[in-house]
């Protein structure tokens, strides 16, 4: 968590950012997330609750003087209305508003239950916004294909090896450039620190640990930082890859595949290896869920999408798909009497 954040925010909110973060071992991002949407809803309460002028811009309303009194009067029509509020006056899409209904409900379930600032959690039967389930965009297999065989330049075995894991384990951007050479296994696994630093180890197939053996026989040793020499991929700076580095990279070598005008992302790479492996690879949907590093089954049945040929050969094996109805003496199709 940024210490600029930490140092204007609340003591009870700062708390609880750190709590999320040090013992629940949240991610930096998750937290950053949680102190902006409860920002968002301290600025709207402090405004309707008459702390701050009318006329002061949103944005700049300081929730400093928000205290344990105005917390402990919050009630689930504050948190209803302030819903619409971002509906109606901040243009939040379905995902948005549920994101903040879970940080409130997250929130004053930790004000209620852990630290009891409060003694009725006005969130507890707070209801999220109905989210459509999209389908996730992903590369089908001959995309993928085209893609690997774009890759070619001065850092072709690095970035192949990068597309190649992507790919074929699934895993997370962050999880990627996070890999040391000594995650590596011997017996030709690979270990992944996941969200919330859980850590998970995925079987490398032979396309993996050939584009890996591939890349470490002309990986940079010398000039490599001090800090950075256990890590697997590095950079043309002699530095652990970054993010974004590989979100270019990617990015680059989708437009030269002609799949750059799909919204496709790092994050789509992993959409895609979890959708090859059900489509293709009848992988049992527990399974998909260790490999994928989900906490719970219900993220992962999202890769339960089936494709409309896939659905006409289950049709089609059905054993009943070819038996007709016997016709009559007089070559009338059998009707019930």
């Amino acid at each position: 968590m940024k210490h600029e954040i930490l140092q204007s925010t609340p003591p009870v909110i700062r708390d609880f950012l750190t709590y999320s973060e040090t013992i629940k071992g949240k991610s930096s991002l998750t937290v950053e997330e949680y102190y902006h949407d409860l920002q968002t809803f301290f600025r709207y309460l402090l405004l309707i609750r008459g702390k701050v002028s009318p006329d002061t811009e949103f944005e700049k309303i300081d929730i400093s003087p928000v205290d344990a009194e105005l917390i402990a009067s919050v009630t689930v029509s504050d948190l209803y209305a302030f819903i619409v509020f971002c509906k109606e006056e901040r243009g939040n899409n379905a995902a948005t508003r549920a994101r903040k209904t879970s940080t409130l409900r997250i929130f004053f379930k930790y004000l209620s239950t852990h630290i009891h600032l409060i003694e009725t959690n006005p969130a507890e039967m707070l209801e999220s916004p109905k989210i459509k389930q999209a389908l996730p965009k992903h590369l089908t297999l001959e995309d993928s294909i085209e893609l690997l065989n774009s890759i070619e330049g001065p850092n072709k075995e690095r970035d192949y090896a990068i597309i190649t894991l992507f790919l074929n384990c699934g895993m997370r951007l962050s999880e990627l450039c996070g890999l040391n050479l000594s995650d590596i296994r011997d017996d030709g696994t690979l270990r992944l620190l996941g969200k919330g630093n859980k850590e998970r180890i995925v079987y490398m197939n032979t396309a993996c640990s050939d584009a890996v053996k591939r890349y470490i026989a002309v990986r940079p040793n010398d000039g490599v930082k001090y800090n950075d020499k256990n890590a697997l991929f590095i950079s043309r700076n002699k530095r652990r890859i970054s993010n974004k580095t590989v979100q270019h990279i990617v990015k680059t070598y989708l437009e030269k595949a002609g799949l750059g005008d799909r919204g496709l992302s790092t994050h789509k790479l992993r959409h895609t290896a979890a959708t090859l492996m059900y489509q293709h690879g009848n992988v049992d949907i527990r399974v998909l869920k260790d490999i994928l590093g989900h906490a719970n089954l219900g993220t992962t049945q999202i890769y339960t999408h089936i494709s409309d040929t896939q659905v006409k050969r289950a049709i089609d094996s059905n054993p009943l798909a070819n038996v007709k109805q016997k016709k009559n003496d007089k070559g009338n199709d059998n009707e019930s009497e």
